[in-house]
């Protein structure tokens, strides 16, 4: 069950949207930005669906002023967007690129003047190459080098915008990229190489938290996480103890360390010699505190005790079933949004964070463009139950203080291309790139408006 339809939402509960740089900005080579991980993986053959790249996207670094002039006809009060390290130090060292600086301060003044929040994100996968070329997040001393990133932007930005956020989603960069290679910088190392990457990107995440702090002391600062719901598919011991398993894989690992100051005792023994190296200190700094934590969320995992070992993922020995008969989306992942209400009030439980955002929820549907509309009911149904749940999570005490949906654009989905569509807005890109507002845009402009869920079939055509 999720929160009624017409419900409120909290006083001051913030509505927003979220993109990241490489998927919308385009422009990879003006104004002194450097390559990144993501430039090199896209243009490498065989890498990404139709071999598509992010060398256009959506045009955004060229659209600004259109794409703020949408933001404020959906009703938002923020925008999440991530900053493209290559555009501050394209080297990765510490030779800084101010058109680069310029580029993003000219947003966020424009973003204020809208009476818009900007939330930035410092991490959304695009890591400058010459980085990567020194041993990427294997290497230690890159966490050193993203602090130093992170001083610069966030002295040319702190005085304005006051909501940062350090990393998104490391266990994409690390098991994806690391592990088994979907993602740039597309290494196939195994738990060893996943596990080694995510460690230094928690040592990243904790060093830029200590430099954030000193450059915007009244700043509100947080991580992003994809944590997932791991249920089991059936109340069999082997099922429910490889559930666990699948909970410490996509939520303690991440989680324990940063409200408890230790990785899982149970994964530790789990992944044995795979583990990486941990210095002394190591774990003071990843659980530097934070103000807020982010959370992305798109399905739960129904788990069960694997058949035969999987040759990639055989240490977590589990196997993620389908449930007959549910909705999925276009990325193949379960709507299921009483799980989603379930993960709130379990991380407020378990973790108790100061104050939780949700900074990506969405779905992908094939939606079709009819003239200027776009009729994407599945996203609008997709929407109601999950901002439902966040209401009433948010009702029974979890402090859920916005919601972020994903995204604000349709845009490059990484190594899927352009055929998967998130965004609220339709980006049409056979004629122009122009944008068109679906039908969950107009909802979802509503809800904003309102603070509440409207009730059904009262969504404005306006």
């Amino acid at each position: 069950m999720v929160a009624t339809t017409g419900s409120s939402f909290p006083p001051g509960f913030v509505w927003g949207s979220a993109t990241a740089a490489y998927q919308i900005e385009g422009a990879v080579k003006e104004d002194g930005r450097g390559e990144s991980i993501w430039d090199r993986f896209s243009h490498t053959p065989g890498r990404t669906l139709n071999g598509e790249t992010g060398d256009v996207a959506c045009d955004h670094y060229h659209r600004v002023d259109e794409d703020i002039a949408l933001l404020k006809r959906l009703n938002l009060g923020a925008y999440r967007f991530s900053i493209a390290w290559p555009r501050i130090v394209p080297d990765g060292g510490t030779t800084v690129n101010q058109a680069g600086i310029d580029f993003y301060s000219r947003l966020v003044d424009k973003l204020l003047a809208a009476s818009i929040t900007p939330f930035i994100t410092l991490y959304h996968w695009d890591l400058p190459q010459p980085l990567e070329d020194a041993g990427g997040w294997l290497n230690r001393a890159t966490a050193d080098r993203f602090a130093y990133y992170a001083d610069v932007i966030s002295k040319a930005l702190g005085d304005r915008a006051k909501h940062w956020i350090t990393l998104n989603e490391p266990w994409c960069s690390a098991f994806l990229g690391y592990m088994i290679g979907v993602h740039a910088p597309g290494h196939q190392l195994g738990f060893k190489g996943g596990l080694a990457a995510q460690h230094v990107l928690s040592l990243a995440h904790g060093k830029a938290m200590q430099v954030l702090r000193t450059n915007v002391p009244d700043g509100k600062l947080g991580i992003t996480l994809n944590i997932g719901q791991a249920e089991p598919a059936s109340d069999s011991p082997a099922d429910i103890l490889a559930t666990r398993r699948a909970d410490g894989y996509q939520l303690r690992w991440y989680l324990d360390p940063l409200y408890k100051g230790h990785y899982p005792a149970d994964m530790v023994e789990l992944y044995g010699d795979a583990m990486p190296t941990i210095e002394a200190g190591d774990m003071d700094i990843i659980r530097a505190p934070g103000d807020f934590l982010g959370i992305n969320y798109y399905s739960r995992n129904v788990v069960k005790a694997a058949a035969q070992p999987d040759p990639v993922h055989n240490l977590l020995n589990y196997d993620s079933v389908k449930v007959p008969d549910a909705e999925y989306t276009e990325m193949q992942w379960e709507v299921a949004p009483d799980a989603f209400y379930r993960l709130l009030t379990r991380v407020h439980r378990d973790y108790n964070p100061p104050a939780i955002y949700i900074t990506e929820n969405g779905a992908a549907f094939a939606d079709q463009l009819e003239g200027d509309s776009v009729h994407d009911l599945r996203r609008v149904a997709f929407l109601r139950g999950y901002i439902g749940a966040v209401g009433r999570a948010a009702a029974e005490g979890a402090p859920i203080r916005g919601y972020f949906v994903w995204s604000l654009m349709d845009n490059f989905e990484w190594s899927l291309g352009y055929s998967k569509r998130f965004g609220v807005i339709f980006t049409d890109y056979e004629n122009n790139l122009r944008r068109v507002i679906k039908d969950s845009g107009l909802l979802y402009a509503q809800i904003a408006q309102g603070n509440r869920l409207p009730v059904e079939n009262s969504v404005s055509q306006g």
